[in-house]
C-alpha cells in the first residue's frame, strides 16, 4: 500500500517496568462520575445514565513531562482519573464479564480548557475545544491488569506545587469501571487500544505555567506533570 504520505507514528502509552508500549486506539472519557464533582459543576450527581465524550488517541502523553500551557484560554484545569485500557474486543458486554477485556489500568490527568468548555456547554455545543486538544491526556506507564490491586476503592489524589486539591476514594464513583464500561460497549465495539479516563473527583482547579501537578491511586501508580510555557 502506498500513502500519500508518510502515516503518523501511532500514539502509545508506556508499561511500567517494561520497554513494551501499549498502542492508543481511542481515549473514551466519562464526565460527571463523582457525586462531589458534579455538584461542584452545578450538576445533580444522581445516577442519571453516565454520558462520554472522546479525546483523540494522539492526545496522550507519556509521563513524566512538561506540558506546553495550550493556547485560546485562561482557564486550564486538572482532573485527575483512574484510566482502564482495554485488551479484548466487546460489544454489549454484562458487567460480570468487563473485567475480562482489561488488559490493565494507571493514572492520568484530564486536562481541560475550563473557560472553553463551559462556553460551549452554555450554548449547547460540543465540548470537543474544551477538551480534546494537544497534550490533553497525560497518563502514567500503564499496569497490567494482574497486577492491578483494584480498579473499586483505592484513594486516588492529585496536588499542585505540594498542595493537595483533590483527594478521594474509586469508591465514590456513581458508575463503576463495570457499569459505564458495559454502558459504553452497548454503543460501539470496543477494541484493544481503547482507554476509558474513568471521570474525576471533586477539587478540580487551574493551573498555570510552572505548576507541578502530583498525584496518583495509592498501590497502582503516580503521575507527574510540569505546566510549561504557553504553546
Amino acid at each position: 500500500m502506498t500513502y500519500v504520505f508518510e502515516p503518523p507514528k501511532r500514539p502509545s502509552v508506556a508499561v511500567r517496568g517494561t520497554e513494551n508500549r501499549f498502542p492508543v486506539r481511542r481515549i473514551f472519557c466519562v464526565g460527571r462520575n463523582y457525586e462531589a464533582h458534579a455538584r461542584e459543576m452545578g450538576k445533580d450527581p444522581d445516577r442519571d445514565p453516565p454520558f462520554f465524550f472522546t479525546k483523540p488517541a494522539d492526545a496522550v502523553v507519556d509521563t513524566p513531562a512538561t506540558v506546553p500551557y495550550p493556547p485560546e484560554t485562561e482557564n486550564l484545569h486538572h482532573e485527575i482519573e483512574l484510566v482502564v485500557a482495554i485488551g479484548k474486543a466487546g460489544r454489549n458486554l454484562d458487567e460480570a464479564n468487563v473485567a475480562t477485556h482489561l488488559w490493565g489500568a494507571s493514572v492520568g490527568i484530564d486536562l481541560t480548557r475550563r473557560d472553553l468548555q463551559l462556553a460551549a456547554r452554555d450554548k449547547g455545543r460540543p465540548w470537543d475545544w474544551g477538551k480534546a486538544f494537544d497534550h490533553s491526556a497525560p497518563v502514567a506507564p500503564l499496569v497490567p491488569v494482574a497486577d492491578v490491586p483494584s480498579v473499586s476503592s483505592g484513594r486516588i489524589w492529585l496536588s499542585v506545587n505540594g498542595q493537595m486539591r483533590q483527594e478521594a476514594d474509586l469508591a465514590d464513583l456513581i458508575w463503576s469501571v463495570a457499569e459505564h464500561v458495559a454502558i459504553l460497549s452497548r454503543s460501539m465495539t470496543l477494541a484493544p487500544g481503547d482507554l476509558v479516563m474513568t471521570g474525576t473527583p471533586a477539587g478540580v482547579g487551574p493551573v498555570v505555567p510552572g505548576d507541578r501537578i502530583t498525584g496518583g491511586i495509592d498501590g497502582l501508580a503516580e503521575i507527574d506533570v510540569l505546566i510549561g510555557d504557553r504553546a
